[in-house]
C-alpha cells in the first residue's frame, strides 16, 4: 500500500487583506485553490472547490477525480448564479490523489488554471502540470520567453478556471508512486516570488514536508509577497502498493490528456525518464585506453585571459542596461515602479522597487498604453514623479468648481428733486415716472 507524508501552509502575503487560496489535506486527497472575483467571490470559490472536490471524490479512481472536478465547476457555477454578489467569481483548482489504476496503485493528477503541482524526484524539478494563462500560452508558441513571461503584465489573465462556463476542460495525469519522491502543489502566489531553483534547493535540504511548505511560504513572503501564498509538500514514504514492473529509469509519467465534460480526448505529451536500450540508460562512453593529451600553452593561455575579458565586459554591458533604469507599470490592480528594462535583458529580469498609491483604475486614459507596455524613466526619482503627476492629474479630474458670477446693480446719481419723489396727492395710486424702479432678474 503506497503511503504518504505531508505537510501545507497558507499565507495571505504582505500586500492583499483578505486570503481567497483554499487548500485540502487529507490522506490520498490533496488540492489547492486560488479563488478570484473580488474580496468575497474569490474566497467563496476556492472554498466551495475544495469542498465539493472532496464529497465528490468518493472512489479511487482516475475518472472519479476529473469528475468531481467537473462537480466542483458546477456548484461555483450554481453558487455564483444564486448570489448576484458573486456574480463573475472563479478559482483554479491542482489536485492529486492516490487511486487505484489496473490493480496497482498510481497518483492521479488533475488541473485547471495556473495553480501547479511539481515533482522532486532524485534532486531534479519538474513541473508537471500546464498553466493555462495568456501568458503560458504564449509562451508555448514561442513569443514570449520564460523570462519575459515572468514579468509580463498579464500573466495573470486565466484561460481556463472553475465557475467561467457550466462546462470545463480538465487536464489529468496518472503517475508512478516511488518511494523519496516530493510532489509540490503551490498556487502562483509561490512561484511568481520563488523561481525553480529556490523551490528545488528548498525542497531538497528540509526533510520534513511541513518544515519545508513554511519555509516556502516565508521566502515569498521575503520576496514581495504580493499574492496569497499557499502549498502543500507530499512525500511518497512507501510504494509497496505500485506496478512491480515500474522501476527506475522507465517512463513514469503516462500522457498528458486533456479530458472534456464528455471524456474525449483532445491532446497528448508524454513525460518521461531517460531514454534506455535493453533496460539500459544511454550514455556517451570513451573507448578504453584513450586519454586526451593536453596541448595548453602560452598562447592557449592569452586567448582564454581575452576571451574572459571580452565575456566580462560583455556581461557588465548585460547588467548595467538591465539594471541602469526604472520603469512603470501595473502590477494587478495598482501602478508599480520596478528597476530595469521592460521584459527584462536576458537573464537579467525587473525587479519591483515600490508599489504605488495609484490603482489602475485611476490612471488617465491617455497613458493607460503607456503604462501597460512600460513608461521607461532613467532614475526612481523620475519614476516616482511621473505618478505623482498622475496622481495629480486624477485629483484634478475629480475636483469640479461650480462659479456663479454676481449681478451687480449701480443707482444712478444724477441729481433728483425732492418734489418729484413725494406721491401725487390728486391719485394716491399713481406712480412717478421719475422715481427709481427696483431692478428685476430673471434667474
Amino acid at each position: 500500500m503506497t503511503r504518504f507524508a505531508w505537510g501545507d501552509a497558507t499565507d495571505t502575503g504582505r500586500v492583499r487583506s483578505a486570503n481567497e487560496d483554499a487548500v485540502l489535506a487529507v490522506d490520498g486527497l490533496f488540492a489547492v485553490a486560488d479563488g478570484m472575483g473580488g474580496h468575497r467571490g474569490g474566497e467563496v470559490a476556492s472554498g466551495v472547490a475544495v469542498s465539493t472536490l472532496r464529497s465528490a471524490f468518493t472512489a479511487a479512481g482516475t475518472d472519479v477525480l476529473v469528475q468531481a472536478v467537473q462537480e466542483a465547476n458546477h456548484a461555483v457555477v450554481a453558487q455564483a448564479g444564486a448570489d448576484h454578489g458573486l456574480e463573475g467569481m472563479g478559482t483554479t483548482l491542482c489536485a492529486m490523489a492516490l487511486v487505484d489504476s489496473g490493480g496497482s496503485d498510481a497518483i492521479a493528477v488533475v488541473n485547471v488554471g495556473d495553480s501547479r503541482l511539481y515533482l522532486l524526484s532524485e534532486g531534479e524539478l519538474t513541473q508537471i502540470t500546464e498553466d493555462h494563462s495568456l501568458v503560458a500560452t504564449m509562451e508555448r508558441q514561442g513569443r514570449l520567453t520564460r523570462a519575459e513571461a515572468a514579468v509580463h503584465p498579464q500573466r495573470n489573465i486565466l484561460t481556463r478556471a472553475l465557475g467561467i462556463d457550466k462546462a470545463v476542460m480538465v487536464d489529468s495525469w496518472e503517475i508512478v508512486p516511488i518511494v523519496g519522491d516530493r510532489y509540490l502543489i503551490c498556487s502562483d502566489g509561490l512561484f511568481n516570488e520563488v523561481d525553480d531553483n529556490r523551490l528545488a534547493a528548498t525542497l531538497r535540504r528540509l526533510a520534513d514536508p511541513g518544515e519545508a511548505a513554511r519555509e516556502l511560504i516565508r521566502l515569498a513572503n521575503e520576496s514581495g509577497g504580493r499574492d496569497n501564498i499557499t502549498c502543500i509538500i507530499v512525500d511518497v514514504v512507501d510504494d509497496s502498493g505500485r506496478d512491480p514492473a515500474a522501476a527506475p529509469g522507465v517512463t513514469r509519467v503516462s500522457p498528458v490528456v486533456a479530458l472534456t465534460p464528455s471524456g474525449e480526448s483532445v491532446a497528448a505529451r508524454a513525460v518521461g525518464g531517460d531514454a534506455s536500450v535493453d533496460g539500459e540508460p544511454r550514455r556517451r562512453r570513451r573507448r578504453g585506453g584513450d586519454r586526451p593529451h593536453s596541448r595548453f600553452t602560452w598562447r592557449v593561455a592569452l586567448f582564454v585571459v581575452a576571451f574572459v575579458a571580452i565575456i566580462g565586459a560583455a556581461v557588465g554591458a548585460v547588467y548595467w542596461t538591465g539594471t541602469s533604469t526604472y520603469y512603470v507599470t501595473f502590477d494587478g490592480q495598482q501602478v508599480a515602479i520596478y528597476q530595469g528594462k521592460p521584459g527584462g535583458v536576458l537573464w537579467i529580469s525587473p525587479e519591483l522597487v515600490e508599489v504605488t498609491p495609484l490603482s489602475a483604475d485611476q490612471v488617465p486614459a491617455a497613458a493607460r498604453l503607456d503604462i501597460q507596455v512600460g513608461r521607461e524613466q532613467p532614475t526612481l526619482a523620475e519614476a516616482q514623479r511621473y505618478v505623482e503627476n498622475l496622481l495629480d492629474q486624477f485629483a484634478m479630474s475629480t475636483t469640479t468648481t461650480t462659479t456663479r458670477p454676481a449681478t451687480t446693480t449701480t443707482a444712478s446719481t444724477l441729481p433728483v428733486d425732492p418734489a418729484a419723489l413725494a406721491p401725487a396727492a390728486t391719485d394716491p395710486g399713481a406712480v412717478d415716472p421719475g422715481a427709481p424702479v427696483a431692478p428685476v432678474f430673471t434667474p
